[in-house]
């Protein structure tokens, strides 16, 4: 408990946190972003970083946002390093799912793990990979496993790299281009918290609305009287 407190306490001050650490670091501090950025996305073992709160944060460090008197951070280096560290952890993973996936589901077949699901897999990433991969992105936590998910299935590498560069130009853009012209406002410079509450909670609306929207269309269904045949 105390662990996910100091978590939480981190992510909801994270400007602070990466303010500090610019102040002390400097240029050094484009390699801990890249390395966190590129561990989120590439690591399957480290959902739990904090993407998008953190592309936020630097941003409104970039911009010159109010805890901090003046830009630390170029806008255009963070982008350029940002985007290639998401486009490079998806790759490892995809990579990583690719290469240790069939030896999964040929190891030992059971109810979860065999080969008719990682032909629907496939099927699925094969019709949908690219608006999965794209809408991950901006998802905790499934953005870490699609990729990987997406190289167990073996899903097309070409369609896999253009929806990898797509995605990440979109979730690295704009969340730091958002932070860079928001952060500065004092509106958003005094409720910074609050703010990082919004992503947070805007980044995990989909899945919520497809979980809710699962459970009302089984609940209708269930209580749809059933008609009975006519018999002529």
């Amino acid at each position: 408990m105390q662990l996910l407190q100091s978590f939480l306490q981190y992510a909801l001050h994270i400007d602070a946190y990466l303010f500090s650490f610019v102040s002390h670091y400097g240029f050094w501090t484009y390699a801990v972003l890249f390395a966190i950025i590129f561990c989120e996305t590439g690591l399957v073992i480290t959902p739990f970083l904090p993407g998008d709160s953190l592309l936020f944060a630097a941003g409104s460090i970039a911009g010159g946002s109010a805890t901090h008197a003046a830009p630390a951070l170029s806008i255009e280096l963070l982008l350029v390093l940002l985007i290639i560290a998401s486009i490079l952890g998806n790759k490892l993973n995809y990579l990583i799912g690719r290469a240790i996936g069939p030896r999964i589901f040929a190891t030992k077949p059971s109810r979860f793990l065999n080969q008719k699901h990682l032909a629907n897999a496939h099927a699925f990433y094969e019709k949908h990979g690219g608006k999965t991969i794209i809408l991950a992105r901006f998802i905790p936590l499934i953005r870490t496993f699609a990729p990987f998910v997406a190289g167990i299935s073996q899903m097309n590498l070409r369609l896999f790299t253009f929806y990898n560069i797509t995605s990440a130009l979109l979730w690295v853009g704009s969340l730091t281009y958002a932070g860079y012209f928001l952060g500065s406002i004092p509106v958003v410079k005094n409720n910074f918290s609050l703010f990082i509450y919004g992503i947070i909670a805007l980044s995990l609306m989909p899945p919520v609305i497809v979980f809710l929207r699962g459970k009302l269309t089984t609940l209708f269904e269930r209580e749809r009287p059933v008609t009975p045949k006519s018999h002529d």
